[in-house]
């Protein structure tokens, strides 16, 4: 079903008959007008939820994609703005638990280094200590991921930084992997 805009002013059409016609012809340019009529507020509710006005122009922005997606969704047993407000509510309450998810995640991590960090540290000048030909030996029976940090550290000369950035961590979970590789390839070391 083509819409012709230009025959039609579905400006002054109401939510639910604007949903309608989107659900039954697909067509972006009527959701833009959902989206004009409605942007301003989503974003309104976002904000309360993101930590930064880019945060919450994203959120903005999702909310619209699974808007539009879900939109066969909408039934008309309450008013569109009711269910939008909803919708929107939902998203940014599952955004939050994400995010407080992903901070508790890196406090336990953080934690754990702590906890590790108590543990005797292998310094890197005990690293640069060990023998060439040992060391290959130990490297070949340690964890692929261990002996790609401790290559990108010791041999590429990374930063913890730079480490997290390429292997997309946080720089404490970075500090307790490479804490515990340097652990196990001393640990392999002095078995053979």
């Amino acid at each position: 079903m083509k819409v012709n805009l230009q025959n039609n002013n579905f400006t002054t059409m109401t939510d639910e008959d604007l949903v309608q016609m989107i659900v039954h012809s697909g067509n972006t340019s009527l959701f833009g007008i959902l989206y004009d009529r409605y942007a301003q507020k989503v974003y309104s509710k976002c904000l309360g939820f993101a930590e930064s006005r880019d945060v919450a122009e994203d959120l903005t922005q999702d909310v619209f994609v699974k808007l539009y997606l879900n939109l066969k969704k909408f039934r008309g047993e309450s008013k569109f703005s009711t269910w939008l407000y909803s919708f929107t509510y939902n998203h940014c309450v599952n955004y939050s638990k994400l995010v407080l998810k992903k901070r508790r995640r890196e406090e336990d991590l953080n934690e754990e280094y702590q906890d590790l960090m108590a543990d005797e540290e292998i310094t890197d000048e005990e690293i640069f200590a060990l023998s060439v030909g040992k060391l290959q030996e130990a490297l070949g029976q340690i964890d692929a991921e261990d002996k790609i940090i401790l290559l990108m550290k010791y041999q590429d000369d990374k930063s913890i930084k730079e480490i997290a950035q390429m292997l997309e961590m946080g720089e404490s979970a970075i500090k307790m992997r490479l804490h515990r590789a340097k652990k196990k390839i001393v640990e392999i070391y002095n078995s053979l």
